[in-house]
């Protein structure tokens, strides 16, 4: 634990304009996670004591979601588009409380890591005003660049204010900054807008430290870290590298991932030990997968709890709300949602179960589905222990099956049904001897619409 106090001051304030959508940029989800919750999951993790977020005019929604995942998180708005180091700025409140180091951090890197931001905080302690995540893209072209003069960091140069020599620099800002709490407000007042957009830039901030004889540095990572997102493609590209990373983690943890390229994790998947992963298996949000469980090829699996041992698809999905209990068995195409399954109990095949409970050691046949919604409402439907759903059975919610109790394949049950009962709910089979080789005769004859009469 860093025991310096550290104020993580998070820019939001962008629009979804180049996202092509309605939806605040740093709304957009990456890994079942907004951009945004990616960004503070990272700064909690990294030992700040404080957070402010700083967000545009009438984005409530982002303030919302800042404060959805840490409550404690102070949120200022940006009135005015004047730039980042104006944007900062709009924190002062939060700044003028002095902590020990600032972080400037942008609600659209979603890869950055907590080790990352210790890292950058380190050479405050060592005494350094400014410290910059530096990195080297493949192609420059578009990022400020980072001048060194004498292996000490000169200054940032946007990409349109540099020179020709400047351009040809391989070293490229990264955005996320950290300033030394004790120089930060001095800093960031003597920021000017004499550049091309008339705006103040926080990049600005290491020239003015330089000239105070402060120190600034450079701490290099890879791009990852710092990778923007400001349209649906680099959404995309950064998409595949969380990914890339859930499933490294998920393989060095002990799952067996027998495709891992074909399986999509969320950022809050959490698996226990000797678990196996088949092809083509999507994790949404709120998953935990216990020991021993297997997910079969082709499930979809969002906000549901998979017991020891259970067993899951293939073909299946399990909605918000699912539990399945120990050695549980949940076959192919089979949808669950809001539904409790209790240990051993199974249904194979071919069934909806929603809004119910199915006791320990149930089988629920091929076919049979809880008719939990009547338009408007929402029923339970509560299935006892040992009980034996025949196949094709609908039960009418509200209803209740007592333990033991046996359902006859083909029923609609609309009562209750007691336990260790015999429940029929269809109608008597009737048989018309030689009725269909009469009806074919007919037929034979050209007189299409005759039918035998029994």
């Amino acid at each position: 634990m860093n025991a310096r106090s550290c104020l993580a001051i998070v820019l939001a304030a962008g629009e979804g304009t180049r996202m092509r959508s309605a939806r605040p940029k740093v709304l957009h989800a990456l890994a079942g996670r907004s951009l945004l919750a990616h960004v503070l999951a990272a700064i909690a993790e990294a030992d700040v004591t404080a957070t402010a977020v700083v967000v545009g005019p009438g984005q409530e929604a982002v303030a919302a979601e800042a404060r959805r995942v840490l409550p404690q998180a102070e949120c200022f708005v940006q009135r005015e588009r004047r730039g980042t180091a104006h944007a900062v700025l709009e924190a002062r409140a939060a700044i003028e409380r002095r902590p020990d180091d600032i972080l400037v951090v942008y609600g659209d890197t979603p890869l950055i890591r907590a080790a990352t931001l210790r890292r950058l905080r380190a050479p405050l302690a060592a005494g350094a005003a400014v410290a910059v995540l530096a990195f080297r893209p493949t192609d420059p072209a578009g990022y400020g660049r980072l001048i060194i003069g004498n292996g000490e960091l000169v200054a940032i140069r946007e990409e349109a204010d540099a020179s020709a020599v400047e351009r040809a620099v391989g070293l490229c800002n990264g955005g996320i900054m950290a300033l030394a709490g004790v120089h930060a407000l001095a800093i960031l007042e003597r920021i000017g807008d004499c550049n091309r957009k008339r705006e103040f830039y926080l990049t600005d901030a290491v020239g003015i430290a330089r000239g105070m004889k402060l120190e600034a540095v450079t701490v290099e990572v890879e791009e990852d870290d710092v990778r923007g997102i400001n349209s649906k493609s680099q959404l995309a590209e950064a998409e595949a590298v969380a990914q890339e990373r859930l499933r490294q983690a998920a393989l060095a943890a002990g799952v067996t991932l027998v495709a891992p390229q074909t399986v999509f994790l969320s950022a809050d998947t959490k698996f226990g030990r000797d678990v196996v992963v088949e092809p083509y298996v999507v994790f949404g949000e709120k998953v935990t997968v216990e020991d021993g469980a297997v997910i079969r090829s082709f499930s979809h699996i969002t906000g549901a709890v998979v017991g020891k041992g259970a067993s899951v698809g293939p073909f299946a999905r399990l909605r918000p709300g699912t539990r399945l209990g120990e050695g549980a068995r949940i076959g192919n195409f089979v949808e669950v949602k809001e539904a409790v399954i209790e240990a051993g109990a199974k249904a194979n095949h071919l069934s909806y179960i929603g809004d119910a409970s199915v006791g320990a050691n149930a089988n629920v046949g091929a076919g049979t589905i809880t008719c939990n919604y009547d338009g408007r409402d929402k029923y339970r439907t509560a299935i006892g222990a040992e009980a034996f759903i025949g196949s094709n059975s609908a039960l009418i919610a509200p209803v209740e099956i007592g333990e033991g109790a046996y359902i006859g394949s083909g029923s609609v049950i609309t009562q209750n049904v007691p336990a260790h009962a015999l429940a029929l709910a269809r109608g008597r089979q009737v048989i018309k001897e030689g009725w269909a080789k009469r009806l074919r005769a007919l037929k034979s004859l050209g007189k299409k619409k005759a039918h035998p009469h029994g």
